[in-house]
């Protein structure tokens, strides 16, 4: 079954974002994992924490799993702390 990884962002620093944004898509390819959507969010109904989703699609929930932690991906995190507030959620 397909697992998908929701993520809900506010950006803090547009340099280390944009740092952060290049760098996971190479990171996502060795778990088959596939970006499906970026953006605003449209409010229609109730109250979001930010502002921003992205969803990214993976075969399995081990392979989502397996690439949050990932040492490619653990590599990351410190640039995407300086350049977003964020939550993580994993359905599937």
């Amino acid at each position: 079954m397909s697992a998908y990884v929701i993520v809900g962002f506010t950006p803090k620093d547009k340099e280390k974002l944009q740092e952060y944004s290049a760098s996971v898509p190479p990171t996502l390819a060795k778990f088959s994992g596939e970006m499906l959507a970026k953006g605003p969010i449209e409010h229609l109904h109730g109250d979001a924490d930010h502002a921003m989703k992205v969803i990214v699609t993976f075969p399995s929930k081990d392979e989502a799993i397996a690439w949050y932690n990932s040492e490619e991906y653990q590599a990351l995190i410190p640039t995407r702390d300086q350049g977003m507030d964020a939550k993580f959620q994993l359905i599937g």
